[in-house]
């Protein structure tokens, strides 16, 4: 029996399907596309203005508070330690959405599902600390794709469940506190991983780095044997004056990780195409997190779900769908994104612009649903134009530090975003005017890639005019 333990300890296959059963169960919440149709109902009994001003706007803040210490913590505990974390908060948020009432017991419910989100990155980080770098690109796959078939099977059995079998809401939720709950189980299983990406770069038996190798990235194509030989020789030589003091103080240690992390920040930012797709991430996220935050808000103004329909669920599994089929379809698209990337920026945000002006001047459902699966399909094929573009232009130790710190930018234009249009303490402006402003954000940030395109293309085309001059006065 321990060897077998042994053995599946080593092996790449018995983390990932723990892992990815994990993504499954916590993904897997049929609850979530009628939020806010469920708060607004006879159970909770809240009124459209207290969800939308007082109690949604507490998730980005707590979730932009929480990000920064969670993801040094996710790499000093290793991982595992924040995906029990999270799972604990995935169980509080679903127990207070159940038992819970009044707007004081919702915005408590939105500070611990702000938890959740911040514990994220725990799940797409403590796979690569397990696994070696041979299979990164297939359990890569496995997350993400386990996670997106989750949360299409959960979109299309709430709709079912809600459309044929008369479920209600609460019930909703009653099974996604069971599937949370699984998933808070399945993280028990998860083996623990031995090093992390900076406070942990060698195994526990090795003594500590020196101050100018604490946080030196180690390229994830070099073998780990050679590592080991380093470390091995280290440990020959015994501690040297520098590690003695690291280890007698550990908060220099904390210190050097973070003056690590902003010279690897600096050097990835030096390049002006890294920093023209990072500015259009970090802007399309905000805008893109907010819509998605308050769209259920608008779909019930449009057609107030204690009289109407409510076909929240197959609307989220078609979107879900589309996204995915537009991000694979980048996959097979050759496009000189040198030349051509920054004018798709352009294009594609202009309609997304367009899809939330569609959703604000029209009283139709069924236009909003057709804008909403618009905008998201746009979305989601920029994202992964962005993502790889990003990704090739960088060594690959740094792309989830960028990623992360791009994220994090957005989440700070997300909360400037809350505290001026939504929340009751800035102007509070009602749900369809929000998406006049979210549909003028967008604009913003089109005119901002299409400038920017027109401009790149016009100077290639006079660089070339002028080679070709020159060649031809020779």
């Amino acid at each position: 029996m321990d060897c077998w333990k042994g053995a599946a300890g080593r092996s790449w296959i018995y983390p990932t399907l723990i892992i990815c059963a994990n993504g499954f169960f916590s993904t897997m919440r049929p609850s979530e596309s009628f939020l806010t149709p469920y708060l607004t109902g006879p159970d909770k009994n809240l009124t459209i203005e207290e969800v939308t001003n007082q109690i949604f706007p507490v998730w980005t803040y707590s979730y932009l508070a929480l990000l920064f210490p969670v993801f040094l913590i996710t790499d000093y505990v290793r991982y595992k330690p924040v995906l029990l974390l999270q799972g604990i908060s995935f169980i509080v948020t679903w127990l207070l959405l159940l038992f819970a009432h009044g707007v004081v017991a919702m915005q408590v419910v939105e500070f611990f599902y702000g938890m959740v989100t911040a514990t994220e990155v725990a799940y797409y980080a403590y796979i690569y600390s397990v696994v070696s770098t041979d299979h990164y690109q297939r359990v890569t796959s496995y997350c993400r794709s386990i996670t997106l078939v989750a949360a299409t099977i959960a979109a299309v059995l709430g709709q079912l469940l809600v459309s044929l079998a008369g479920v209600s809401y609460f019930h909703l939720n009653a099974i996604t506190l069971a599937s949370v709950s699984l998933a808070f189980v399945c993280s028990f299983f998860l083996p623990m991983p031995q090093k992390s990406m900076f406070f942990h770069r060698k195994e526990v038996s090795e003594t500590l780095p020196g101050p100018d190798k604490v946080v030196a990235p180690v390229h994830p194509d070099r073998p780990s044997s050679c590592q080991e030989d380093k470390g091995s020789v280290s440990a020959d030589r015994g501690p040297t004056p520098e590690q003695q003091a690291g280890s007698a103080r550990p908060q220099n240690h904390v210190l050097r990780v973070l003056v690590q992390l902003s010279k690897d920040l600096r050097d990835c930012y030096s390049s002006r195409k890294l920093l023209y797709w990072s500015l259009w991430w970090a802007l399309a996220t905000a805008g893109f997190n907010q819509v998605l935050n308050y769209i259920q808000v608008l779909w019930d103004f449009r057609a107030p779900s204690h009289s109407s329909a409510v076909y929240n669920g197959a609307v989220e599994a078609i979107a879900t769908f589309i996204g995915s089929a537009t991000s694979m379809a980048v996959g097979y698209v050759k496009v000189n994104w040198d030349l051509s990337g920054e004018l798709a920026l352009g294009v594609f945000s202009a309609m997304d612009a367009g899809s939330l002006f569609l959703m604000h001047f029209t009283d139709n459902i069924w236009a909003c649903y057709a804008g909403y699966l618009a905008f998201k399909a746009c979305y989601m094929l920029l994202i992964t134009i962005a993502t790889f573009q990003i990704a090739v232009n960088l060594s690959m130790e740094r792309y989830a530090l960028m990623f992360g710190f791009n994220n994090f930018v957005a989440l700070v234009i997300q909360t400037v975003l809350t505290v001026v249009v939504v929340d009751s303490k800035g102007l509070g402006l009602d749900i369809s005017t929000q998406f006049l402003i979210y549909g003028s954000y967008f604009t913003f940030i089109a005119g901002i890639f299409l400038i920017r395109s027109i401009y790149t293309i016009v100077s290639i085309k006079c660089r070339d005019t002028s080679v070709v001059g020159k060649n031809t006065d020779d």
